[in-house]
């Protein structure tokens, strides 16, 4: 991945939650600063998009409803102009539920992804695996 712009906001998710993290290194530097955890909310009342296969299972379900919330929170983050780049980091399954959600100026400020499961890994874990 090319080098993650300063003030780059990094998100490294799966099925359950998510860790937003802002670049704070300068002169081309890695550097994260964790700025928020985020968790599935109200999943009973909103529900996955789409239509899910019936021998899905609810904690499936969950997770596909969470990828959901997070990828309207990364549009409306974009609609916003509360970053001008991202990265999105999660496990393949969950970058393949929020791809199809993302909103097209979302995917404009999109500096990179990456398929791995690194949301209980250390930053420094994750940093080595973005550089």
């Amino acid at each position: 991945m090319d080098k993650i712009p300063a003030d780059a906001m990094v998100v490294v998710a799966d099925g359950e939650s998510a860790r937003v993290f802002r670049n704070v290194g300068t002169d081309g530097a890695l550097s994260l600063q964790q700025q928020e955890v985020v968790t599935a909310q109200n999943v009973d009342d909103d529900g996955p998009s789409g239509s899910a296969p019936s021998e899905q299972s609810p904690q499936q379900t969950d997770e596909a409803t969470f990828a959901k919330q997070l990828a309207h929170r990364l549009n409306h983050g974009a609609l916003t102009n509360a970053y001008a780049h991202l990265v999105l980091v999660a496990d393949p399954q969950t970058l393949g539920q929020m791809r199809p959600q993302l909103h097209k100026e979302t995917l404009q400020r999109m500096h990179g992804e990456l398929a791995k499961t690194l949301t209980n890994s250390s930053v420094h874990d994750i940093e080595r695996s973005l550089s």
